[in-house]
């Protein structure tokens, strides 16, 4: 990575003694990591025609949206969604954006701009956004996306990546949590469990996928798996007030969950039935468009895992009865 020369100046007082070093005051010494981080993001945003006014001005102008306009935000935390000591900041950074990529493509939608607000350690706050935003780069030159603006800070805590991204979709086109309807398909894209061994840093959005979807057949409802297989569909099939009846053993599970098995105590299927920050898309319609399906190239590995039925929950047919599964997955706390 080649750091910007408004890095390599702050590190520029090292040589002198801690007597003759000033002291500025917080909101100063923030004024100038702000100001000179702004002057080298504006040297690296590509100018896209999504955003008129960007980074440099109190607000970001952007161009009106074609249909509708979709938002999501998501805050990423050392300690809690990646460990800084163990794990790259570039791919924290890609991760921060890659994240909120999976809700628009659970939306139907495409992503056009994202905000994005760093909250920094007061140790080495400098060296961390510049290799944070590496990868928050790298992200937005990937999926074509305008970094619009945000903000920066430090504080006595930490490591915060905040990003909300911008996007549109056809009017009343959007893919919904709530539309499952009796006797639909479950599709589950590519394969669950076991992210944690090293891709919950580097996840694929969808986002191809939804829109090959989208030409291809009616998807009733969608959702991204974030938080677990078996919790996020349990989620979809509540906000659309059915059930899901499962051939647990079509569920695709990732080699990764077979590794992770070997150390953990848990089976391979208990991983992907639970592990989550796969952000694979899962998905509903009939199931005459999922039949249709099977001649398509859709991109990327498709699978149905069962069907939508009238009885909330979610239950598996074992020797001609039901047997009620319970979800499981990460459950956010609120204070």
């Amino acid at each position: 990575m080649v750091l910007p020369q408004w890095f390599e100046c702050t590190h520029a007082t090292a040589s002198i003694p801690a007597s003759r070093v000033p002291r500025l005051p917080t909101l100063y010494r923030k004024s100038i990591v702000e100001h000179s981080f702004l002057a080298y993001l504006r040297g690296r945003c590509r100018k896209l025609a999504q955003v008129t006014v960007g980074i440099g001005d109190d607000a970001a102008i952007i161009e009106p949206a074609r249909g509708q306009q979709i938002a999501c935000v998501d805050q990423i935390i050392d300690g809690v969604d990646f460990l800084s000591e163990k794990h790259a900041l570039t791919d924290v950074g890609y991760k921060s954006v890659a994240i909120n990529l999976s809700d628009i493509a659970a939306m139907g939608g495409t992503p056009t701009s994202i905000l994005v607000t760093l909250s920094l350690p007061k140790q080495n706050s400098t060296r961390i956004a510049g290799e944070v935003y590496e990868g928050i780069l790298e992200a937005a030159s990937e999926f074509d996306l305008a970094i619009a603006g945000g903000d920066i800070s430090t504080y006595d805590g930490p490591l915060a990546v905040s990003v909300t991204v911008l996007g549109t979709v056809e009017r009343d086109q959007a893919f919904l949590r709530s539309g499952a309807q009796e006797g639909d398909a479950i599709m589950v894209s590519g394969a669950v469990g076991g992210s944690i061994r090293g891709r919950h840093l580097r996840p694929v959005p969808r986002l191809d996928l939804a829109q090959r979807l989208r030409q291809a057949v009616k998807v009733t409802s969608a959702i991204d798996i974030s938080d677990g297989l078996s919790l996020d569909l349990d989620r979809l099939c509540a906000t659309s007030g059915v059930g899901a009846e499962l051939d647990t053993d079509k569920i695709p599970v990732h080699e990764d969950a077979g590794i992770l098995s070997k150390s953990s105590g848990r089976t391979p299927f208990q991983h992907a039935w639970s592990d989550g920050e796969d952000f694979e898309l899962l998905v509903t319609m009939s199931q005459s468009d999922a039949d249709s399906l099977a001649s398509q190239e859709l991109g990327a590995p498709f699978t149905q895992i069962g069907n939508i039925v009238g009885r909330t929950g979610l239950w598996q047919r074992q020797q001609g009865k039901l047997k009620r599964l319970s979800p499981q997955g990460y459950i956010h706390e609120s204070s």
